[in-house]
């Protein structure tokens, strides 16, 4: 066992002074005393019979919100769509790829099924934020229904200028916004009778008992200062007035108030972004804050890396933060390497902090670090992390703490990190793979503490807590 010497690192976030339009949600300023206490699970791949049994689950397991894969009609090959990964059929990324602005697909399950699963989620209290991409059709352009092609005007109508070609130069925003995503053919988000047909999709699962969104590949949909397709006889770029509730087009509108929605987009950062901009909108990913949170997992310590800082400009109440997405996950497995229980020591720290809404990806059930899709069945459960009794601990301990403002302290070594949480609560994780005494600054009140999970006791004297930590463990310890 090591002996920790004390190390202080008190936290620091500084307001952002951005004004934004009249009427708009000022996501730029940070409030010191906001305290954000939602959590999300990210169903990735589960069908809507999959997730409406597990629904008591999920809540017991102290999560507020699910976040489920795309419901729309998408591209199916024949034959395909049994496994989450092949690597002649592909699949997972199938539904990524809209064909229709319709509910229900082959891989989550038809209209009714959903329907179940939203009467489930009312039950046990839990908002179902469904993942939406206007951005883009299927790569086979001729898969897209007929019925689509139609309501928008006609084939011509449907993608931008130069949206069949792909993107060479992602810091070019005129070819971000209106030239393919890794090829996926480019929608003209800004023609109306698009934005109508989208708009009538939207009310009608939100009617259905939908409670917000997420918005994929949302930085490539552009903002108002945006280069416009004049050659499409576009004249602003609107969507995102539109999707937001802010003007209706052709007679629709956003059918419920958009403050009452949970939304946020992918505006995974990177130069030439206008982030401020896309802020006025909706939340946003804090991209580059997991990276650094995967780094300090690698490592297994937080010693000179910045776990402060939220590395965003957007102020930190309004960000959606992870350990890792599905896109870290799959893509080239970036964060596949990370064991479940350093995943699992990762979700304590981002959870426990004062800000952000944490998302926790469902990994595939008994994934391993050698076989990354596990049974590699889609619309099937995910493995049993998310109700891990860790998972569990410190999402409740989130709920408990609001209004309660965070200091992080650290180790020397970077090896032990303690969030405290006013004077009624802390969070102990040991990223090491050794053992590690505890000795830190906390706000907690002098007497003994008892930790939720592991039944593990901590002293605190003089404003200092200690202990013993196990390796990569977490511990949860509240005000008695």
């Amino acid at each position: 066992m090591k002996k920790i010497l004390l190390l202080l690192s008190c936290i620091g976030l500084a307001a952002c002074a951005t004004s934004t339009p009249s009427g708009n949600v000022d996501r730029m300023t940070h409030d010191p005393n906001a305290t954000n206490t939602e959590t999300i699970l990210h169903v990735w791949s589960w069908n809507f019979p999959t997730i409406a049994d597990n629904m008591k689950q999920i809540a017991d397991a102290g999560f507020t919100m699910i976040q489920t894969s795309p419901v729309n009609a998408c591209f199916s090959p024949e034959g395909g769509n049994i496994r989450i990964f092949d690597e002649k059929e592909g699949n997972w990324y199938h539904y990524y790829q809209p064909t229709d602005w319709t509910v229900g697909n082959n891989i989550l399950g038809t209209e009714a099924e959903m329907q179940e699963m939203l009467d489930s989620a009312k039950k046990y209290d839990i908002r179902v934020l469904v993942d939406v991409l206007p951005n883009h059709t299927a790569f086979d352009i001729d898969l897209v229904s007929d019925e689509f092609y139609e309501a928008v005007g006609g084939r011509e109508k449907m993608f931008h200028t130069h949206g069949l070609e792909g993107i060479n130069d992602y810091n070019n925003r005129t070819q971000c916004t209106q030239q393919g995503v890794g090829g996926l053919p480019d929608v003209n988000t800004e023609n109306p009778k698009f934005q109508k047909y989208y708009m009538e999709f939207v009310n009608k699962i939100l009617k259905m008992g939908v409670g917000g969104f997420r918005y994929d590949t949302a930085k490539h949909i552009g903002v108002h200062s945006d280069p416009v397709d004049t050659e499409a006889g576009v004249k602003e770029n609107d969507f995102w007035d539109v999707a937001t509730g802010r003007k209706s087009v052709l007679g629709v509108s956003l059918a419920v108030p958009y403050d009452s929605l949970f939304v946020y987009g992918e505006v995974l950062q990177d130069r030439n972004v206008p982030e401020e901009e896309y802020a006025g909108y909706f939340g946003q990913t804090a991209s580059t804050y997991g990276h650094v949170v995967r780094e300090v997992l690698a490592k297994r310590s937080a010693k000179d890396i910045d776990i402060l800082s939220w590395y965003h400009r957007a102020a930190p109440e309004h960000l959606t933060t992870w350990v890792e997405s599905h896109d870290t996950y799959c893509n080239a497995n970036e964060s596949a390497g990370l064991t479940d229980t350093q995943i699992r020591t990762g979700w304590v720290l981002i959870t426990a902090r004062q800000n952000g809404t944490p998302l926790f990806f469902s990994r595939p059930m008994n994934s391993t670090r050698e076989n990354f899709w596990g049974d590699n069945l889609l619309g099937a459960r995910g493995n049993d992390e998310f109700f891990h009794p860790e998972v569990v601990a410190v999402n409740k301990f989130r709920k408990e703490m609001h209004g309660q403002v965070e200091n992080l302290q650290s180790s020397a070594d970077g090896e032990v990190v303690l969030i405290n949480r006013g004077d009624k609560g802390a969070a102990v994780i040991n990223f090491a793979l050794e053992e590690n005494a505890v000795e830190l600054s906390t706000g907690l009140a002098d007497g003994e503490y008892t930790d939720q999970v592991h039944a593990n006791v901590f002293v605190v004297e003089n404003g200092v807590l200690k202990g013993t930590a196990q390796p990569e463990t977490t511990y949860i310890v509240i005000k008695k």
